[in-house]
């Protein structure tokens, strides 16, 4: 039978294990509203910016020949050299949610690979970086404290050297991996081919546009525009991918807390039958002490 002060123990230590996984439950949940309305107010605009990119690589490709249109709105079928960007967590504690990530991108490694493209991974994320490291994977760029504390400035810094290399024809296709926010309750992988600029999902009619895109438009502010859709795309995954952070640690923590509370009832069922047992085996002795004496 276990020793009941084992168990008392045992008790106690759980109930502070619970105590800490309740009170990151809330400090998570807290940090989920402010960068979820954060994540909100930058939707829209990331949104917009992404239609109006693809509208203008859409209209840009009808009126340029293949060999004059910017490579940012070319189509890449047979890339040589892959920029890998993805975003993971600097903590855990919070589920599967960096492994999700991880898989994707161990798999773009194996897609790619097997078309015979050159794989350069960048990574923001403390757990990415580990990852990779110690599966001795070489990273191309990486970067900690990112992820944990995004800004529009610092993402720009992070993403301009894979954006000029893709300019400057060092590389054929950036693609931007990251586990999303969906909801309070579940995370979405996302993955985006960053450049060339696709054009999925958008739809042209032939009705006027606000965009007037003419052969001899002025290059540069084509330039800047698709560099500001970069920047801000790349911002806006760190600003998501912490929303999905916080709800995917909320989660753990919750769910960690109702496992503690179960086993903190077993250990008490426990505790209990092991007192009425030594109450039992203390009874018999005092009986079969009187008994002896008769």
């Amino acid at each position: 039978m276990a020793n009941l002060k084992d168990i008392s123990r045992q008790i106690k230590s759980v109930k502070n294990t619970q105590k800490t996984t309740k009170a990151m439950k809330l400090v998570s949940s807290a940090k989920l509203r402010r960068t979820q309305q954060l994540s909100e107010q930058a939707k829209s605009y990331a949104l917009k910016i992404n239609d109006i990119l693809s509208e203008i690589a859409n209209r840009v490709s009808a009126v340029q020949d293949k060999e004059n249109i910017n490579r940012a709105f070319l189509p890449n079928e047979n890339p040589k050299t892959v920029d890998i960007v993805f975003v993971t967590a600097d903590k855990g504690l919070c589920g599967g949610f960096n492994m999700i990530t991880i898989k994707e991108i161990r798999s773009l490694i194996e897609k790619y690979s097997d078309m015979g493209a050159t794989i350069r991974l960048r990574a923001a994320g403390r757990k990415g970086i580990d990852y990779f490291n110690f599966q001795g994977v070489d990273l191309h760029d990486s970067i900690v404290g990112l992820t944990s504390a995004p800004t529009y400035e610092k993402a720009s810094d992070f993403i301009k050297e894979a954006y000029e290399d893709f300019e400057n024809g060092t590389t054929d296709k950036v693609i931007l991996v990251y586990n999303g926010f969906l909801n309070m309750l579940s995370q979405e992988l996302r993955t985006k081919e960053l450049l060339p600029i696709s054009f999925e999902n958008v739809s042209l009619s032939d009705d006027s546009s606000m965009l007037d895109i003419e052969p001899d438009d002025d290059e540069e502010i084509l330039n800047d525009l698709t560099e500001k859709y970069v920047d801000f795309n790349m911002y806006y995954s760190l600003i998501d991918s912490l929303a999905a952070e916080h709800s995917a640690r909320m989660q753990a923590m919750d769910n960690a807390t109702n496992n503690a509370k179960e086993r903190v009832n077993d250990l008490t069922v426990e505790f209990n039958k092991a007192r009425q047992a030594a109450i039992t085996t203390e009874l018999i002795e005092i009986i079969s002490g009187v008994e002896s004496m008769k």
